[in-house]
This record gives structure tokens, C-alpha cells and sequence, in this order.
């Protein structure tokens, strides 16, 4: 610092190269700012923010710019969280918030930040190291000078983390200063990766190097040669290269600084001159632009632009490269930004730590655990699921069940082997610890590395755990007791009432369509108003029985009488049939109980004790004195059988392994969506994500319901209670009714048409008598029909007419009686006119 002063005050240089570190860098460039000259370094890479129109002159890529490719690294090679250590210093901290954004960018998390000084000692890196090797992340990026690596790789090798399954990426810096003549240092990062920027090939770059090389060895004839010179090397020769152009530019001139003379009597000590030329030379440096020996030197507001990377693999003494990145900006080949920058999207074969070339998951189960620690209800309230049983002779826990072989089964379909002990969450008793929200609270805390059981997915556990794909659907069912029908009313229940009215409408209806055609036929069917009603509904309801002993003489009527004794056949058998059903299996009572029925009469509900279902009925409005708490399926029972709950609430699951050991007895009434039963592990831990694509792996395999088929058998209940009606409903008869209707219509049809033809010349001559009422003549045609039919019913004089041989005699008898019904009607027609009623002697003499 004293020097720069020096050089300003004294001196009274146009520009300074030098400031090696941050610290020096930021003292100095205030200086330069004061006198407008330009502070140039090579060597200061922290990406610190440095006002705009400030004299700084950055000639080397900021740390800043190779976040982007170790991000991509962590990317490439699915890495989901990465430990930092870096140096307490401004040139460690200054990259740390961009390599949270950088990985934060890649899904990747930080776990873990370790900060180590320049002066830290050698048993507190080594306690640090200790400290990191018992968490589960085995991916570290080092961010410290060289010095600092060295001692941390020195360390970490006495550790055993340069080892199969760790992963240690350093920056350029620690990169830049690898010697491969230390056999000490490179036997300590065997495995290594590290990121530079990458330096093309040039003719230039060899005649230097050749020139260099040559220049060492007469200096230092003793050591041995570096095998190229490295990139801070190349930087000084570029900036030096760069400021004679800059210079030349702008004219060389022997003194340009203007005396401060308000400073020349101050004490003052850091007052200086200001420079004349400053701005200008700064002017032409940021316009210098070529290409040097480290590739293409071009500034950008100051600072040396980035280019790409060179991913590097510590291999024997050599830096081996195994890939190329690129910012996608300038990679034309990248179309996707979801891709990694790497030329050709893949890097070479790695040798890790440890001599190994699988590419290590990232993490481990931390060493202070041994096993991975999984904890279980002691209680899960149904034995299917989960069951603790504790050996009295060895007294050791056996633990089993259907959420057991679960986990079982997706751990080992996991690509790497994961030890884990199964540890029951309980008292010293043997009684459960606590809820479920406390069991996944002790994830939280440490004290399990994971959870396993019937555990549901809520929003207060997420926040504190995090979980696995669903192994099992979610839902809350509400179930109920079963109530069943009346036993009175029983003899109803095959046929819907919409068929009862229409059997006995059909019935109604053929009676009254037989009456019809036998009235005029058949004496049986004659008689006072009382014996017409009684044989309308006596004849078809004898035809149930087929015991009608009447006999029916019209053909039409027998037609009707066939068709109506077929519908009674089949709805006999078909009621026949429903009602041994219904007494044989009793039918209960679908009641669709409702949420807001329950909070509104005060009734008491049930739930598994522990469970979220707790919190979920309080939410729902239930007050927590009407919520009653149990423990195992025959509490429910019990408690559903005795009325002192009114329904049970409980997850989907449980309700159908319940209810098929209890079928007859209840049934579900209510169902509401929620997530599901899945696998809890801490928050950010890498198996999340594993045990996951296991679990869909088995899913789409089919395997996990097989093993959920192991445990639970749910086919007790073929059908649920009240979910459907047993009553034969009216549209399985529609077209059996339809044909009957339209025969026995058909049937009423010709026979109008056939009483009206015959009886033509009575109906004509009624109809058209001009001096009676509609009603009059209504009242005669119904007469008239019902009136025997002569055919059917000859009087004695017609029967002994009708056995004399004389056509003639029977021709004059029947037209004698037609006359004498036509004199009757004429007297009734005229006594209801008030007129004189014609002679009967007369009529009948002219008949004669």
C-alpha cells in the first residue's frame, strides 16, 4: 500500500499493475480514483461491485464466472445438495452468494457452510472435516487460496474423505497452483475436479511457453519445471501487452499529473496529484481489444469478458480434461436451457476419489448413525398396517406389516444399498409416545432419520418434514351403523310403488275390458250394478289363482282373459322371487348423514386416536369434547354398537379393512378427498427423491398392490349396504304392459266396430232423430247394449219358431221383436216430450 502511494505521490505513474489480493485491491483503488489513474490487476478475481467511471481495470475473469460450470457440474451428475467451504476472507466470501444462486438454479441445496481462516488451525480443519463427514452430503466445492487447500486436502485425506463416494470440486484459483512435480499434493487429490478457464492453442502460446521454459531453468536450475505456464501468468503478460497498446494510443508523454496545492500544505498523507492522462489511457485500455495469450482479451465495463471453461480431472500427475462448458449464450449448439453447456452434452470417464469410476450418488447415511434410523408408531390402531410385538425371552422388537413391506420393498429396489433399523416410537411401557404429528416432529429433530406407517401427508407435517410420493391413496369416509327396514311393510318392497299403481291400473282395466265383452254374451256377466263391479275385479283377481269358474263365451274376451293371465304369471314369479330375496337378506336403510347435520345436533364422532383426523373434524366445526378418541377396531366396534358415537371417522383405508370384518353391521356414508399415506424423511434429504422414482418403479411394476393383496382382504363385502335398491322398478315391464294394453285395446276396438255395424240401422235411426237431446240418445245406445245379444239369448216362442221349417216365420218373428223395441223406445221418447204415447195395439197389428 505504502508502495502505490508511493508511486502516486512521488513517482506520479499514469497507471499501476499489482494489487494481488482484495484487500490490497480495495485500499488502492481509492487512491487511483483520487488521482485518475488506472489500477490494473491480473491476480484479483473476487466479483465485488465497483462503482461505474471507477479507474479499476479488472484483466482477469471474476470468480463470479465460473459459478455457471460448477452448477452445471452438480447438474450434469443429479446431485441435490453440496457443502461449501471457502476462506474467511474477502476473496472467499465475495463468490458464496453466487454459488447459492448457482445451484439454487440446478434444484441443488447448500447443507452446509463451512468457513475457515487463513489461520485456522490444523485440529480445527480437522474437527471441521469430522464434523461434515457425519452429515449425509458427500459433494464439497473449495473456494480458498492455495495454501489453505493444500492444509484442508492434508486433512481431509487423514479423515478418509478422499475416498469412494466423496466429491471434491475446486476453483480456478486452488486449480491454477497444482504442481504435479509435489508428490505429496498430488497423491492428496487424486480424483479431483476443477474448472479453468480454457486457454486455446496458438503458435504464440508455444514459442512463449518454449521462451519461458528456458528462462526458468537458467534461473532455477535445481527445481523442476512447471509443465506450462499458468493462467495468471497469462494474464500479466496479456495486461502488460494491453497497456503498451493503450499507451501507444493515446501518446507517450513524460509528466502529465497536475500538483494539488491545497494538498501540498496538509499533512495529509494519502493526498495526491491528479493525473492528466488517466482518463484517456482508461479510455483506450477499455477499447483495447485482442487476441492474447490467454484467448480473446476484450473489457467489458472494466473487467476481462468470460469464456469458457475447462472441467478438469486430477488424474496421476496430469490435469486430464474430460469436458468443455460454454455459457448457453454463446454455445450456439444449445437450443434447450435446460441443458448443462458441455460440448456434446457428455464428459469423459472420471476417476473419483478413491480410485473408482462410478459416479458417486452424493450422499451417504451419515457415519455417527451407522443405520438408518426409521421410526414406527408403537400403535397404528389396525395390525394390518403396522405391528409391534416385543420378544419376552430376547426382548428385541418384531415389526411387521403392510407399510413394513412397503418400505422394505422400495428400499431394496433402490440402485445402492441402504442399511436402516426399524425402532418403534414408544414409552419405556411399551405405549405409544405420541401423535403422528409428534412421530414426525422426532424426523425433525434428529432423533429418526425417517418415518414409516400410516402416515398421511398434511399441510403442518410438510412444513417440517418432507415426503415421498403417495404409496397409498388418501380420503376420510364416514361410516355409520346400519339401520334396516321395517319388517311390516316387507310384503311391498319387491315392486316399486310406481309399479304397484300400474299392476293395479291393469288390472282395473281388464277387468272392465272383459265386462265389456261378455256383457251382451254371457248371462254370468248380468246382473244388478253390485255384480258388474264385484266381477270386474273378481275375474282377474281369481286369474292369479287360475280359478275363475266362469265361463267366457266371446273369443275377443279370451283373448284378453290369455294375454292378462301371462302378465300375471310373470309378476307372480317375479314377486315370488324378489320377496324371498328381501326376507332372506335384510335390506338396511341408506341414510346419507351429513357433516352439518352432525355439528348441528351435538353428536359424538369417533377417531383413531393420534391421527390427523383430529384437527380435521375441529376445522370441520366439531368441538373437541364430541370428539371421541380410540385405539383399535374393536373400540369402534363397540362404540358404533352402544350409540356412543353416532358415526366413525376415520381414513379411507381403515374404513374398508373395518367394514370387511364388519359388513352387516355398517356401512359408509360419507367420503371427502385428502392426500395420501406416504414415507417421511427430513427436510432436503436426498433419499426424497430416490425412495420416490422407487415407488412409482414398483407402482407401474404392479408390485405394490400384490403386497398390499398380502395383508388386506377386503372381499367379505361383496356389495356395500344402501348403496343400491333391490325393488323391480316399472320400466322392466314397460313393453310387457304395452303389449298387453294395446292387445286388449284392439281387442275393445273391433268389438265397438262390430256392435255399431250390426246394429247399424238403430244407431242410424237414433242419431238422426232430430226431435230428442244428445243425452236421450246417448242413454238408448246404452240401453241398447245393454240389451242381451239375441244370438246368445232366444226366448221360448224363438225356439219354437226356430224349430218350425218355415223360413218365413222366423224372418216375421225377429222382425215382430225389433218392432216391439221400437215401440218401447218410442213411448219412453215421447213421455220424456210430453206428447201423446202411440198405441200399441196399432203398432202391433200392422207388424202383423
Amino acid at each position: 500500500m505504502y508502495a502505490a502511494l508511493n508511486l502516486l505521490k512521488d513517482v506520479q505513474v499514469d497507471a499501476i499493475i499489482g494489487p494481488q489480493t482484495s484487500a490490497q485491491a480495495n485500499f488502492v483503488i481509492g487512491l487511483g480514483d483520487a488521482a485518475h489513474v488506472s489500477i490494473i490487476s491480473f491476480s484479483v478475481t473476487t466479483p465485488s461491485f465497483y462503482p461505474k467511471g471507477s479507474y479499476f481495470i479488472q484483466t482477469a475473469i471474476n470468480d463470479a464466472a465460473q459459478v455457471d460450470a460448477i452448477a452445471a457440474i452438480v447438474k450434469y451428475f443429479k446431485w441435490s445438495q453440496v457443502v461449501l467451504i471457502y476462506e474467511d476472507s474477502d476473496y472467499g466470501i465475495g463468490i458464496t452468494p453466487y454459488l447459492a444462486n448457482g445451484f439454487q438454479q440446478v434444484n441443488a441445496r447448500v447443507s452446509y457452510r463451512s468457513i475457515i481462516a487463513t489461520s485456522a488451525t490444523d485440529d480445527y480443519i480437522l474437527l471441521e472435516l469430522y464434523k461434515m463427514k457425519t452429515m449425509q452430503t458427500r459433494v464439497f466445492v473449495v473456494h480458498t487460496s492455495s495454501p489453505l487447500a493444500s492444509r484442508i486436502f492434508l486433512k481431509a485425506k487423514e479423515a478418509e474423505m478422499i475416498s469412494e463416494g466423496y466429491v471434491w470440486i475446486v476453483t480456478t484459483g486452488i486449480l491454477e497452483f497444482f504442481n504435479p512435480n509435489d508428490s505429496n499434493g498430488v497423491e492428496l487429490m487424486q480424483g479431483v475436479l476443477g474448472v479453468r478457464p480454457l486457454v486455446p492453442k496458438s503458435i504464440t502460446l508455444d514459442s512463449t511457453t518454449i521462451k519461458w521454459k528456458k528462462k526458468f531453468e537458467d534461473d532455477y536450475p535445481r527445481d523442476p519445471q512447471p509443465p506450462e505456464i499458468n493462467i495468471y501468468g497469462l494474464w500479466a503478460y496479456d495486461t502488460l501487452w494491453a497497456l503498451a497498446t493503450a499507451i501507444e494510443k493515446i501518446g507517450f508523454r513524460e509528466s502529465s499529473h497536475l500538483q494539488n496545492t491545497s494538498a501540498s500544505n496538509s499533512t495529509y498523507m494519502f493526498t495526491t496529484g491528479t493525473s492528466q492522462t488517466g482518463p484517456q489511457l482508461r479510455a483506450a485500455m477499455n477499447e483495447t481489444n485482442f487476441v492474447g495469450l490467454s484467448g480473446n482479451f476484450h473489457l467489458v465495463n472494466g473487467k476481462l469478458e468470460s469464456s469458457s471453461f475447462q472441467i478438469v480431472n486430477i488424474n496421476g500427475t496430469e490435469l486430464r480434461e474430460v469436458g468443455i462448458w460454454t455459457p448457453l449464450l454463446q454455445n450456439s449448439s444449445q437450443t434447450n436451457a435446460n441443458m448443462t453447456g458441455f460440448s456434446g452434452e457428455k464428459l469423459d470417464d472420471i476417476k473419483w476419489p478413491g480410485g473408482s469410476r462410478n459416479v458417486p450418488k452424493g450422499w451417504e447415511v451419515p457415519v455417527s448413525g451407522k443405520k438408518l434410523r426409521v421410526g414406527v408408531p408403537a400403535k397404528a390402531g389396525f395390525d394390518e398396517f403396522v405391528k409391534v410385538e416385543k420378544d419376552p425371552q430376547t426382548n428385541s422388537n418384531k415389526i411387521s406389516g403392510l407399510y413394513i413391506d412397503l418400505f422394505d420393498s422400495v428400499m431394496a429396489a433402490l440402485p445402492y444399498a441402504v442399511r436402516y433399523e426399524y425402532i418403534p416410537f414408544e414409552n419405556s411401557d411399551g405405549t405409544n409416545a405420541g401423535s403422528y404429528d409428534e412421530l414426525a416432529r422426532q424426523v425433525l429433530n434428529g432423533k429418526f432419520d425417517a418415518a414409516v406407517g400410516d402416515i398421511s401427508i398434511t399441510t403442518s407435517r410438510s412444513k417440517d418434514v418432507d415426503f415421498t410420493l403417495p404409496v397409498e391413496e388418501g380420503g376420510v369416509t364416514w361410516t355409520q351403523k346400519v339401520q334396516y327396514e321395517s319388517e311390516t311393510t316387507k310384503f311391498l318392497k319387491p315392486f316399486e310403488r310406481n309399479l304397484w299403481l300400474t299392476a293395479v291400473a291393469l288390472f282395473i282395466f281388464t277387468g272392465l275390458s272383459l265386462w265389456f265383452l261378455e256383457h251382451r254374451f254371457n248371462e254370468a256377466f248380468r246382473g244388478s250394478p253390485s255384480d258388474h263391479i264385484s266381477l270386474i275385479f273378481y275375474i282377474p283377481f281369481m286369474s292369479l289363482v287360475f280359478a275363475n269358474r266362469e265361463k267366457i263365451v266371446s273369443n275377443l274376451a279370451r283373448l284378453v282373459l290369455a294375454v292378462w293371465i301371462f302378465v300375471v304369471l310373470i309378476l307372480t314369479s317375479t314377486y315370488t322371487a324378489n320377496l324371498s330375496s328381501i326376507l332372506t337378506v335384510p335390506k338396511p336403510i341408506y341414510t346419507n348423514i351429513t357433516v352439518a347435520e352432525l355439528v348441528e345436533n351435538k353428536d359424538n364422532v369417533g377417531c383413531l386416536e393420534g391421527s390427523f383426523i383430529i384437527d380435521y373434524l375441529k376445522n370441520l366445526g366439531f368441538h373437541d369434547s364430541k370428539i371421541i378418541r380410540y385405539r383399535t377396531s374393536d373400540e369402534f366396534d363397540n362404540a358404533l354398537t352402544n350409540g356412543s358415537i353416532k358415526a366413525l371417522c376415520s381414513r379411507t383405508a381403515y374404513t374398508n379393512l373395518f367394514l370387511s370384518k364388519n359388513c352387516n353391521k355398517y356401512m359408509k356414508v360419507g367420503f371427502n378427498l385428502t392426500e395420501g399415506i406416504a414415507f417421511v424423511f427430513p427436510r432436503g434429504s436426498p433419499l426424497v427423491a430416490d425412495v420416490s422414482r422407487a415407488i412409482v418403479k414398483l407402482t407401474d411394476s404392479l408390485k405394490i398392490p400384490r403386497i398390499r393383496g398380502r395383508w388386506i382382504r377386503e372381499s367379505a363385502c361383496e356389495d356395500q349396504p344402501g348403496e343400491h335398491s333391490t325393488q323391480i322398478r316399472l320400466k322392466s315391464f314397460k313393453i310387457l304392459f304395452g303389449i298387453t294394453v294395446g292387445i286388449t285395446g284392439t281387442c275393445i276396438l273391433v268389438y265397438l266396430v262390430s256392435y255399431f255395424y250390426g246394429n247399424r240401422d238403430f244407431v242410424r235411426t237414433t242419431i238422426s232423430d232430430s226431435g230428442t237431446t244428445t243425452w236421450s240418445k246417448v242413454r238408448a245406445i246404452f240401453k241398447h247394449f245393454d240389451q242381451r245379444d239375441p244370438r246368445y239369448f232366444p226366448s221360448k216362442e224363438d225356439s219354437e219358431i226356430s224349430a218350425s221349417p218355415s223360413p218365413h216365420v222366423h224372418h216375421n218373428r225377429c222382425c215382430c221383436r225389433s218392432t216391439e223395441f221400437q215401440v218401447q223406445w218410442d213411448q219412453e221418447t215421447a213421455s220424456e216430450n210430453g206428447a201423446e204415447s202411440p198405441n200399441p195395439d196399432r203398432i202391433t197389428a200392422a207388424a202383423h
